[in-house]
């Protein structure tokens, strides 16, 4: 049982014999993130106080308006993961391709690869709203001491070794699973020290909460609608309460500590869903089910899926397992 307060590198430390390959390496993977996540957590508490606010004047692969604190955020992650020489290989949501990290001395001997979305839900910022990092990491299954290739990257989330979140709100928290639960940890900035607030955080089996934007509505498939309705209806248990803040990892941090549902469905506008599998839905997926939740494209397990592209986009509904399960047989009706 996890000792709550308990520091981040404690807990670490203590649990070095729940990772799948307990080389070290791994842990030294995570305590990069949480160091990279404080550096961007003091610069998205003073975006208010300089100019890193706004447009960077630049769009990402997407398409996408690159905020100034997305390519700072971005920058820290990257310069963080290589400087420490754990990662053979990082891909960001920000860059077109994968980077290649060959170590000091050119021999590629790392064996894990990161996948992240350095600053999520970035258009919020503007407005002061929370924002959030979301980290996925796997083992490379390429041959160590070669450069990694697409392929390690590539691979379906159920070979997933850890994955995680840092929400930047209220508090700063680090949310992170290695497949054994999920736990969260709370920055004490007066420290710098992260401790456990939140031991082995669990979905409630169902909610009374639905998280959708539903300005898209008229834009939806037909079977998202219908389950919108099915949760607006006056029922014993409903109408459910709607809750959108347009932050993914804000939305699902609520809806795992409260209970709820959140959904971002392909659309007339948006054919193949507008998340990214490899970045967003992977890693959140794999922290759901650690949390007694489910996570799907509204037919089929999000974390089965083989991905054929980095940048790969990908229907998502998550959140507690009953409220999941409903909306997939709404969605049933209409087997694509």
């Amino acid at each position: 049982m996890p000792k709550k307060n308990q520091t981040l590198g404690e807990f670490i430390i203590e649990n070095q014999q729940d990772f799948a390959y307990s080389s070290g390496e791994l842990s030294r993977l995570i305590n990069s993130i949480r160091l990279a996540a404080k550096v961007v957590n003091h610069e998205v508490n003073k975006a208010g106080l300089v100019d890193i606010i706004g447009n960077f004047g630049e769009t990402n692969i997407q398409g996408e308006d690159q905020q100034k604190l997305d390519v700072m955020a971005n920058e820290t992650f990257i310069r963080t993961l290589t400087n420490r020489e754990i990662v053979c290989g990082i891909a960001s949501e920000e860059n077109d391709d994968f980077i290649t990290i060959a170590g000091c001395d050119n021999d590629h001997k790392n064996k894990y690869v990161v996948l992240i979305d350095p600053l999520d839900g970035s258009s919020n910022i503007d407005v002061n709203v929370s924002v959030g990092t979301i980290f996925s990491i796997y083992r490379r299954v390429t041959p160590v001491g070669s450069p990694v290739t697409k392929e390690d990257f590539l691979q379906p989330g159920n070979k997933q070794v850890a994955a995680g979140y840092i929400i930047y709100g209220t508090s700063t928290m680090l949310v992170y699973t290695t497949g054994n639960g999920v736990n969260g940890f709370t920055l004490n900035p007066a420290l710098g020290s992260w401790y456990l607030s939140h031991p082995e955080m669990n979905f409630p089996e169902t909610g009374n909460i639905y998280s959708i934007n539903e300005g898209n509505y008229v834009h939806f498939p037909q079977g998202v609608k219908d389950y919108i309705k099915y949760c607006q209806e006056e029922k014993e248990d409903r109408p459910y309460t709607s809750r959108y803040i347009g932050s993914m990892v804000s939305d699902i941090h609520r809806n795992m500590i409260k209970g709820g549902i959140f959904i971002y469905p392909k659309s007339s506008k948006a054919t193949n869903g507008k998340l990214r599998l490899l970045y967003e839905c992977n890693p959140m997926a794999y922290i759901v089910e650690q949390a007694g939740g489910k996570a799907s494209d509204g037919f089929r397990r999000i974390m089965d899926i083989k991905p054929n592209e980095l940048h790969q986009r990908a229907p998502f509904f998550c959140g507690s397992k009953k409220m999941v399960e409903k909306a997939e047989e709404f969605m049933s009706n209409y087997e694509e």
